[in-house]
């Protein structure tokens, strides 16, 4: 039903003016009493072999919500009960920004695929840690951090660390968005010295707290062999604890959409089915490398649960979705917390 009707009449309306109707939609209905529960009934999938831990964290699926899609941590209640595990906000920066002039945001169907150029466009931290302080006890949220645009680069250690500070009581995990390629110049911050200095200064904070909450970096897939070896390596010095593989791209390699559409949609990073190759052999390249000891994020071009088990394959030990879940409805968080439950979690996610 969704592919057939809701989604070709939501894709007669722009898709940035579509996600902020489809959130007061879901919010709305979530305030009706005894819905939230039907909801969670329709698409939750309750299965032991799905639990999974990892850095002392308990997923109750290995399905989760990519950054991008709740910037705000203002709707992450809501979507939990369409069966994620667990939900990642942001990116959050210390202050709110517009993000890039609109529009900024484009469907290439024929490639079941997205265009973004957003630029982290966020109400900033302090709104953030609002509505994050209502946070109901169970659901494990991720903090995507980065830097703000006017930030130059040589100062973005600090728009990290105050992010990291700032929210650092009310999520479970951190996601360092250094990959990001719709902000000028942050992928400069994946080179070693840059990402060097960011990594440390998060971890000398966290040192200083209670509790040692984990620290992953969000990659991306437009890194050559050597330059994903540097950010494992600074891995392994600074303590960080996994990675999430991968980000959007730059690439525009075999795509069936009529170039012409392509070039004008012009500049931003490109996500869905056409990324499902190249992350899937970062994935691997990082578990292989690692031993399979390093925790991994899997994200790219999962819009099915053959897409998913790939993932898994390669050596994810989670997984998240965005694109998939605009292409096929929230129906697709079901069907792959099934088909991962009934075939391959009893011999290879542990």
């Amino acid at each position: 039903m969704y592919r057939r009707i809701i989604r070709p009449l939501l894709f007669l309306i722009h898709p940035e003016t579509v996600h902020h109707l489809i959130v007061i939609l879901i919010r709305f209905v979530y305030r009706i009493p005894g819905i939230p529960q039907l909801i969670k009934k329709i698409y939750a999938v309750d299965d032991s072999r799905l639990n999974r831990e990892f850095w002392g964290l308990k997923f109750p699926v290995p399905v989760g919500l990519a950054a991008g899609f709740d910037k705000n941590a203002a709707f992450f209640k809501e979507f939990m009960v369409f069966g994620f595990g667990f939900i990642e906000i942001g990116t959050v920066t210390p202050i709110g920004q517009p993000g890039n002039p609109k529009p900024r945001l484009f469907r290439i169907p024929k490639d079941l695929g997205l265009i973004n150029r957003m630029g982290f466009n966020n109400l900033g931290l302090d709104e953030a840690i609002i509505k994050l302080k209502n946070k109901p006890a169970g659901i494990i949220i991720g903090g995507n951090i980065g830097k703000n645009t006017l930030t130059p680069n040589e100062k973005a250690v600090d728009d990290y660390a105050k992010c990291f500070e700032g929210l650092y009581p009310y999520v479970d995990y951190f996601v360092v968005n250094v990959s990001c390629p719709n902000i000028c110049d942050l992928s400069e911050l994946q080179d070693k010295e840059q990402l060097r200095g960011i990594l440390i200064r998060l971890s000398g904070i966290r040192s200083s707290m209670a509790l040692k909450k984990p620290i992953l970096i969000k990659i991306s897939p437009d890194l050559n062999s050597a330059q994903i070896d540097d950010v494992l390596e600074l891995i392994a010095l600074t303590g960080m604890d996994g990675v999430v593989a991968t980000n959007t791209t730059i690439r525009r390699e075999n795509l069936v959409t009529d170039p012409e559409l392509i070039k004008k949609i012009g500049n931003g990073g490109l996500s869905g089915k056409p990324l499902r190759n190249r992350s899937t052999e970062i994935i691997k390249y990082i578990s292989e490398k690692t031993h399979a000891k390093l925790t991994i994020i899997g994200s790219g071009g999962i819009l099915s649960p053959e897409d998913a088990a790939e993932k898994i394959h390669a050596g994810a030990h989670l997984i998240q979705i965005y694109t998939g879940f605009i292409y096929e409805g929230p129906g697709v968080v079901k069907r792959i917390n099934k088909a991962l439950a009934e075939k391959i979690c009893n011999h290879h996610i542990t």
